[in-house]
């Protein structure tokens, strides 16, 4: 059985300095416009709530998450390929939803591309609804993408 089977032994471990060449790599992998190394070391000099997700012992995902007052603000979240489509993201995605609420949030936003489809299934099916739109907020090749704007309530 592969390691990357079943989404089992996962483990959430507080992102580090340590943790950035590895989370760098994967962002550039996975992301036509990624974040760079800055950004993410930035995330943590400001105290955000930033994980990588690990299976027995290897990293297969990351996020990370604002919190300000009652809300939650899931910034970037990401699966390694090989582990896409196995139930992994939804369960990254449930940790945040669950530090959140022990953090004090009531209400969970995120934006997310609309050609992204798949990650608009995993928030729908997570119970986040769209509650607006950005114009223009992602770039994109040729030009700028919308941003549809999700809450949940948690």
């Amino acid at each position: 059985m592969s390691v990357l089977a079943e989404p089992t032994d996962l483990r959430f471990i507080p992102m580090s300095e340590d943790d950035l060449d590895w989370v760098t790599a994967r962002e550039q992998e996975l992301h036509a416009f990624p974040w760079s190394r800055g950004n993410f070391a930035d995330s943590l000099a400001a105290g955000y709530s930033c994980w990588v997700m690990t299976q027995l012992g290897r990293a297969v995902g990351y996020a990370v998450m604002m919190l300000i007052l009652d809300e939650a603000h899931l910034l970037d979240i990401c699966i390694v390929r090989e582990a896409q489509g196995s139930g992994r993201g939804a369960a990254l995605l449930a940790f945040l939803r669950s530090e959140a609420r022990i953090r004090g949030a009531t209400q969970f936003f995120l934006e997310v591309r609309p050609s992204n489809e798949t990650a608009l299934a995993l928030y729908r099916k997570a119970g986040f609804e769209q509650v607006g739109r950005r114009r223009g907020y992602y770039p994109a090749t040729g030009g700028r993408e919308d941003a549809i704007v999700m809450r949940c309530a948690l």
